[in-house]
């Protein structure tokens, strides 16, 4: 089994929440599970395309995480730019020391 030593952060606007959970989904020999937290924010690069959205200045978004391995993680980041390429869906990683279950 590979070692999961990254910690993969995605953000997208809450309508591009299905797809980039199906191309998760589509790879599990990269990804073998994620939590996903819809939460609120904004940045300047961000286009608000409700006017509740324009008026808050924040839009309604979904925030993905999963621990995997981080060559699997930069396979996934490099298939999302050839498939979803989109300025406004954000992503980093970060290193996991250690990873497990509990039982």
């Amino acid at each position: 089994m590979k070692e999961m030593n990254c910690c993969l952060t995605l953000v997208c606007h809450k309508s591009q929440e299905e797809r980039l959970v199906d191309h998760l989904l589509e790879h599990p020999d990269w990804v073998r599970g994620f939590s996903l937290t819809r939460i609120e924010g904004g940045s300047q690069k961000e286009k608000l395309p409700s006017m509740l959205e324009q008026v808050r200045g924040r839009s309604q978004r979904v925030q993905i995480v999963s621990v995997m391995n981080c060559d699997d993680a930069h396979e996934l980041i490099a298939h999302l730019k050839r498939h979803e390429a989109n300025p406004e869906i954000a992503y980093w990683m970060t290193p996991v020391i250690e990873f497990g279950r509990l039982a």
